[in-house]
């Protein structure tokens, strides 16, 4: 726990963005999960191709080098951007936006929560200092 709050305490903006982008990703899988094989296999496909195009344009040729987590999330965006893609179709979304005002809020609240613990934390550690 105390690695988490640490976590959440040195987190800078941009990757705090990410985990909100996470947040509105699991909060729509949640309201339009999709059991069917073939929207995860085209997305763990999609997912494979992309990142490594992804990975080769970032690396600098080193071989063993990088950030682990940074090379997870050059294979989990596009697993992400595609399965969310395919949950959404026809379902009346604006680009990213669900119709229905209760699914929309749940993310915004969702990514707000999120965003109010980091800014909490940081303001407690910042007080002890």
């Amino acid at each position: 726990m105390k690695g988490l709050i640490q976590y959440l305490y040195e987190i800078k903006l941009d990757k705090a963005i990410l985990w909100c982008y996470l947040i509105w990703y699991l909060v729509t899988v949640y309201f339009h999960f999709d059991p069917s094989p073939k929207v995860w296999i085209n997305a763990v496909g999609i997912s494979v191709v992309i990142g490594i195009g992804l990975l080769l344009s970032v690396s600098s040729g080193g071989a063993g080098k990088g950030d682990r987590w940074q090379t997870f999330r050059l294979f989990l965006m596009p697993f992400c951007v595609s399965s969310f893609s395919a949950l959404i179709k026809d379902k009346g979304f604006m680009v990213f936006i669900s119709p229905k005002l209760s699914e929309t809020l749940t993310s915004v609240l969702g990514c707000a929560l999120f965003l109010s613990l980091v800014f909490g934390i940081k303001l407690i550690k910042n007080r002890a200092v």
